[in-house]
């Protein structure tokens, strides 16, 4: 499996190189020019990469993060039937993959919002240093690329997807 990532890995650096080189030098300017255009092709504007949706982050109705998106299982028309998420672990050792059907996940373009509280002292101060009132912020931020939604929420605890029969490639 491992060989097989690494193949592809090789061969798109080839690819990649191979378009680098064949670029000619007259082509191109010292002055900056604005970004080009985003151009969805026909028909396909508010579509999904799949290639971003791998290592989505998974949230639960609380805003947890349960883990993110390992893979996705396609059937043969190429619908996608289930994602299978990695949970628990760390990069990727003692990783628990669960598969849980696509249509249970929603997908949200807005990020998760973060809240922070803060304390804050009194103008003049006390000699104990004792606060006396709290400030909490939420913060989000808006997302400016269409091609992939910002996480994915499961309703479901962390330990409800520890519980789940593991997910195993079948070779």
């Amino acid at each position: 499996m491992i060989a097989k990532h690494i193949t592809v890995a090789l061969i798109g650096s080839a690819l990649l190189a191979t378009a680098a080189v064949a670029q000619t030098p007259g082509s191109t300017t010292n002055t900056m020019s604005a970004p080009a255009a985003t151009s969805s092709g026909p028909g396909y504007h508010g579509d999904w990469r799949s290639s971003k949706m791998i290592g989505l982050n998974v949230y639960n109705d609380s805003n947890e993060k349960l883990g993110s998106i390992s893979d996705m299982l396609l059937d043969k028309s190429g619908k996608i039937n289930a994602a299978v998420i990695g949970v628990g672990g760390f990069l990727g050792v003692g990783e628990h993959m669960v598969a849980v059907s696509f249509d249970k996940l929603k997908f949200v373009d807005t990020p998760v919002s973060s809240t922070s509280a803060s304390t804050t002292k009194p103008s003049g101060g006390t000699a104990s240093g004792t606060t006396t009132g709290s400030a909490t912020s939420t913060s989000t931020t808006a997302k400016t690329n269409p091609w992939y939604p910002d996480h994915a929420v499961f309703s479901a605890t962390k330990e409800q997807l520890k519980s789940m029969p593991e997910f195993k490639y079948a070779e």
